[in-house]
């Protein structure tokens, strides 16, 4: 006999709040209902294994389907269905504890695979829907039910003569959302959030044996890395990122104690040499997608990666959206940036020629890592390795060649190979040691390795001081020269020093490594710094030099500043004004070259 009924609820409020706030994107719907689906076949399967229930073979899983002309999306599963007596609990009294009665009835048999709460996640559809149907049956020998409300806190329950056992949602989808009535849109919400659910998907179920499921219920993470291929993985990522470009290394996680987790991170290559590109880290509970780049559980320096974590143990709130605080999200968080750290040592020891045959493509992250999390620099310090003069790649330890530190040791390094070729042949024509630090973060990552072994380690750039082996004897003074190049220059804030080099090449160097290093990271932050004092090195065995003082004032002027610009350049960017008066320059010369 069909009643009617008042839905029980803590406030007559409740309901729009549910149906417009709970879930921070509409789709999540999809998500919800197909998860309750999974939830009662989960059940449905521990119910049979303990002989509760029948298991009559068939295959378990979701069929979703559309009616345009209906303005309906219906999603059935072959579960363990309901009676009215659980209607009325967990959809009618809006029963957040539907999982968690189950789990406590039968948690001697293992509860675990269950989802979520039924009675929430079936509110959601109410945010597409102007009225909801249930037709389920339970796997008890009692009639099935029927189940309908258009959310407005009534409701009506009456028998059903449903034949098979499960519950099958009927959504009447509301005119605003017409966009969830597109099989391809609902074809591409289901690869979004049921990807890796644990039972087939399928939508438009013909029954012809051609169905093919949206899912995969076996996804590579959740198998034992002695069973998975390179070929596994390279196939596992392409699928998920649509990303094909072969990912460089990866790192498989699987770990059941003292916490469930599972997963893949793989390492990308970086497309551009100059900046970092924000990844995707997908994380999902029992197979259910919850949230990409979860600050929480993946740290901030890894979200630069791709890859698909599932822990069952998130504490997540009712609407899974967000985490709650927790030590064991700290945890997880903790154990996920050690399994990093791992995988690279091991690389490094154990195939050092892959390590560095990938080392451009992640010196960026790592470095970035080691600044953000100081428990992963002190894990992976001794795996940072530079490129030298010659090619070779060095860590820190090959670089202080063991030897015993008494004060800091200067390590000079080069950030463009090509601007600075000129002081790198002087290096090396020397017997100098210079290492290469290109990348856009460098600068911020040696001032805090500065900072991290102040003792041990400073850094210069290779053209940012002279260095004794370069010079060719005792520094001089020459207060001619001086007059010449501060009068021409017109720089008050500008330092002016005389070095004889052994090199007649180049003529000047601007230095001044603090400056520029401060400067760069402005820069890298989007700010501006302004000008800082510089110090002038003036090369005294250039012959340029040694014949700047038997020219006129309008020549000396003129070679100085031509001088100067070329150091400036060597030095950092020209702005504006430097450029025009440097191209100037060229032009004044090309003209007196013609005549």
């Amino acid at each position: 006999m069909k009643r009617e009924g008042n839905i029980k609820i803590s406030s007559e409020n409740m309901m729009p709040i549910i149906k417009k706030w709970l879930y921070s994107d509409k789709d999540i719907f999809l998500r919800e209902i197909v998860a309750n689906g999974i939830d009662a076949i989960t059940k449905l399967k521990k119910l049979a294994a303990m002989g509760e229930a029948a298991d009559d073979g068939g295959e378990f899983c979701i069929k979703i389907s559309v009616d345009k002309k209906a303005k309906t999306l219906t999603i059935e599963d072959n579960g363990i269905g309901m009676t009215e007596e659980e209607v009325e609990n967990y959809i009618t009294q809006i029963a957040f504890s539907g999982a968690s009665d189950f789990l406590a009835k039968y948690e001697k048999a293992g509860g675990d695979g269950i989802i979520g709460h039924f009675g929430l996640g079936f509110y959601s559809a109410y945010m597409v829907s102007d009225n909801v149907e249930i037709f389920t049956k339970s796997y008890k020998d009692v009639p099935a039910v029927h189940w309908e409300s258009d959310g407005n806190a009534t409701y009506s329950i009456e028998e059903s003569d449903k034949k098979d056992r499960g519950t099958k949602i009927v959504m009447h989808i509301s005119s605003e959302e017409k966009e969830f009535l597109d099989e391809n849109n609902i074809k591409s919400l289901v690869r979004k959030y049921c990807s890796f659910m644990p039972y087939n998907v399928y939508v438009s179920f013909k029954g012809d044996g051609k169905d093919e499921p949206l899912n995969s219920t076996l996804p590579l993470y959740a198998k034992n890395p002695k069973d998975c291929t390179e070929e596994d993985y390279k196939k596992f990522y392409q699928d998920t990122f649509m990303d094909y470009n072969e990912p460089i290394f990866w790192v498989h996680l699987n770990m059941d104690y003292p916490f469930n987790l599972k997963g893949i991170l793989y390492f990308p290559k970086i497309r551009n040499k100059v900046e970092l590109e924000r990844g995707k880290v997908k994380l999902y509970c029992n197979q259910v997608f919850i949230a990409d780049n979860i600050k929480e559980v993946i740290p901030e320096f890894l979200m630069l990666l791709n890859g698909v974590i599932d822990c069952p143990d998130i504490p997540l709130n009712v609407s899974r959206s967000f985490l709650q605080n927790d030590r064991q999200v700290q945890k997880i968080s903790k154990h996920i940036t050690k399994k990093v750290a791992d995988k690279l040592i091991s690389l490094f020891k154990n195939d050092r020629t892959k390590y560095e045959s990938c080392w451009e493509d992640t010196s960026n992250f790592i470095k970035f890592g080691c600044i953000k999390d100081e428990e992963f620099y002190e894990k992976v310090k001794d795996v940072i390795i530079f490129k030298d003069l010659d090619g070779k790649f060095v860590n820190f330890k090959e670089l202080l060649k063991e030897e015993e530190i008494k004060e800091p040791k200067t390590i000079y390094y080069a950030s463009d190979e090509l601007q600075q070729a000129q002081y790198i042949k002087m290096f090396k024509d020397a017997g100098l040691e210079a290492i290469l630090c290109d990348t856009f973060i460098d600068p911020h990552f040696l001032s805090f390795i500065e900072y991290k072994t102040p003792d041990k380690l400073k850094f210069m750039r290779i053209d940012a001081d002279v260095n004794g082996a370069l010079k060719d004897g005792e520094s001089i003074e020459d207060s001619v020269l001086a007059d010449i190049f501060k009068n021409a220059i017109g720089d008050d804030k500008l330092t002016v020093k005389f070095e004889k080099l052994k090199s007649t090449v180049p003529a000047m160097i601007i230095t001044d490594e603090y400056m520029r290093r401060y400067t760069e990271m402005g820069q890298m932050y989007g700010m501006s710094n302004g000008e800082l004092a510089r110090t002038m090195i003036v090369n005294t065995a250039s012959p340029i030099i040694g014949k700047i003082k038997e020219l006129d004032n309008d020549k000396q002027k003129f070679v100085a500043n031509y001088v100067y610009s070329l150091a400036l350049l060597s030095f950092k960017k020209l702005d504006a004004v430097e450029l025009d008066k440097f191209v100037n320059s060229n032009l004044t010369l090309l003209d007196n070259y013609i005549k």
